[in-house]
């Protein structure tokens, strides 16, 4: 049977990769809330530890790939698409968002309340929308740094990861975490490419490297380390930097052989890639509302299949509601519509976290 990336593009490996890790990060959510809501851990607590070294690294290396396809470009137009393209998407969703969570307690307060909180999180991220602010910021600070030789970026943000860099700020501390990876996606781009090509040539040998690189993760990632800043011996300086960058490869390798093996798993993966942007901005309202309800019924008892069935709700709704409002006054909330941007395009493009 031909594989996705068979009978599609080559880049089919993209949209599958962004799948797993947009489902990832839902599940990490998921997994974490439920499990604080009912008082344990269930079968997904270990799953969600074992990614946390590579998850949100691999998700930022990914949306470095085609910076340099634009990062030439006048200013006009790269801001189009890596900056505004991130901000009409982060200020609409902060409003819903916001209404949705705290409207009551807003309300109470009053319309000052709420300005205030609106702009709070111009200069501080809000919730799970960090990530999108993140890929605006980066974009920006990659273009004005775009003479400066690609060895001293890259060391440059490295140093920044290592630094293991503490803040209350989200803005400073996830920054200093992350930039190494959006760097790196940047610089490598064609050297990942060309990793991922190879992967679908030598199958048995990116198996073989998988089952390595899942053996040394797993033992990292869910061995303690004695020391609370560093709870386990993956959060360790130079240990995350090292994990992050293999795990963020090792998601490549596998989403280029599940493109090429093709089949109804790798079409909803790469569903879910393709609207990774539609999941990470609605999940966060259907898993609340659906814990809630789980652990008000006790419907399901048992922690892990409760959080997996949060997990699928989280996911499936949004893909849902993104399927209803197309081609409706409503598509704006998954789609940027043409008078929020500053150039002239063509067709709108899929709902995707990545500006191309």
């Amino acid at each position: 049977m031909a594989g996705v990336g068979d009978t599609g593009d080559r880049l089919a490996w993209v949209d599958i990769a962004k799948g797993i890790c947009i489902l990832l990060v839902v599940m990490m959510h998921s997994v974490v809330g439920t499990g604080e809501a009912m008082g344990g851990e269930g079968f997904l607590h270990p799953v969600v530890a074992f990614a946390k070294p590579f998850r949100i690294p691999d998700f930022f290396l990914l949306s470095g790939l085609f910076v340099g396809r634009v990062i030439d470009r006048d200013w006009r137009l790269f801001s189009d698409r890596r900056v505004v393209h991130f901000a009409y998407f982060y200020l609409l969703w902060l409003v819903i968002q916001s209404v949705a969570r705290c409207g009551k307690i807003v309300g109470d307060a009053g319309p000052a309340a709420f300005a205030a909180h609106l702009a709070h999180a111009l200069i501080e991220p809000y919730s799970s929308l960090w990530f999108i602010y993140l890929l605006a910021v980066f974009s920006v600070v990659t273009k004005a740094l775009r003479r400066v030789p690609g060895g001293v970026l890259l060391a440059g943000a490295a140093l920044l990861q290592i630094a293991d860099i503490r803040s209350e700020s989200t803005l400073i501390e996830e920054f200093c975490a992350r930039y190494v990876f959006f760097v790196a996606g940047y610089l490598f781009a064609g050297r990942i490419f060309a990793l991922a090509d190879a992967a679908r040539r030598r199958v048995p040998l990116a198996l073989c490297g998988l089952a390595a690189w899942a053996f040394l993760e797993g033992w990292l990632a869910l061995t303690p380390s004695g020391l609370p800043d560093h709870p386990t011996l993956a959060s360790l300086p130079l240990v995350s930097l090292a994990l992050g960058a293999a795990g963020a490869l090792a998601i490549v390798v596998a989403a280029s052989l599940i493109g090429r093996a093709g089949g109804p798993v790798a079409e909803a993966v790469r569903t879910c890639g393709q609207r990774s942007i539609v999941i990470y901005l609605a999940f966060s309202l259907p898993m609340a509302a659906t814990r809630e309800v789980l652990v008000r019924t006790g419907a399901i008892g048992d922690i892990g299949l409760a959080s997996l069935a949060v997990m699928t709700m989280a996911v499936v709704l949004p893909l849902a509601l993104e399927r209803l409002v197309r081609g409706t006054a409503l598509d704006l909330l998954f789609v940027r519509p043409r008078r929020f941007r500053l150039v002239a395009s063509g067709p709108r493009p899929r709902p995707a976290l990545q500006a191309t």
